[in-house]
């Protein structure tokens, strides 16, 4: 299995992305050999080293690829669209989460505990996610949706925690009533935009409060 005959050096790396993101998902990262994700493309070991030096780098390249990317393609999709309408409806899909590629950052997450192969990529990878969230949520801010007094960062690591954590904690091992968690989610988003008088939204909360 070494080239395939009428396949371009482009579509053998496709191949082999689309292999290891299914092979991955399916066996974990730790379970996967470079020889099951070369049989699984349908080349030979050689081949996939000229395109990838590594495992790991086959599992970073895959994520990138073939992980879940629902905000960005929502965004693409519809770029007028409010930042917090956006957030809101993926936070309200985050429990629903089932196709196994969506799984690929678990696999990253845990073998980048294990691995510095992994970690250095890994670190990488979430800064950019970090980085576009919270350049998503500036631009929020300038127009007025989102309290500017809120740090973008701070906000963009939530919203990390969230998709991370909704991978990590799937609906088969703890569900959630999809109209509570919206409900939920709804209040939180709405905590974000800026008050009537331009206080903070969160400390108008707690004046009502009486804190």
């Amino acid at each position: 299995m070494g080239r395939i005959a009428g396949v371009t050096a482009d579509q053998t790396r496709e191949r082999l992305l689309r292999a290891a993101a299914d092979v991955f998902a399916e066996r974990g990262y730790d379970g996967t050999r470079v020889a099951d994700i070369a049989a699984a493309a349908g080349v030979s070991n050689g081949a996939l080293y000229t395109h990838f030096h590594s495992k790991a780098e086959l599992l970073l390249a895959a994520l990138r690829t073939h992980g879940r990317r629902v905000l960005a393609d929502l965004l693409a999709a519809d770029p007028g669209r409010s930042v917090t309408e956006l957030l809101l409806q993926v936070g309200c899909s985050l429990p629903r989460r089932c196709d196994a590629r969506g799984y690929l950052v678990v696999e990253a997450l845990i073998a980048a505990r294990r691995d510095n192969d992994v970690a250095g990529p890994m670190r990488d990878y979430t800064a950019e996610r970090a980085d576009w969230l919270a350049a998503l949520i500036e631009a929020g801010q300038a127009g007025g949706e989102v309290d500017g007094a809120l740090s973008p960062s701070a906000l963009a690591h939530f919203c990390l925690l969230l998709a991370f954590g909704s991978a990590l904690l799937p609906a088969d091992l703890h569900p959630v009533d999809d109209q509570e968690w919206a409900a939920l989610l709804a209040r939180v988003v709405s905590s974000l935009a800026p008050s009537a008088d331009g206080r903070p939204a969160q400390l108008d909360e707690m004046t009502r409060q009486g804190g």
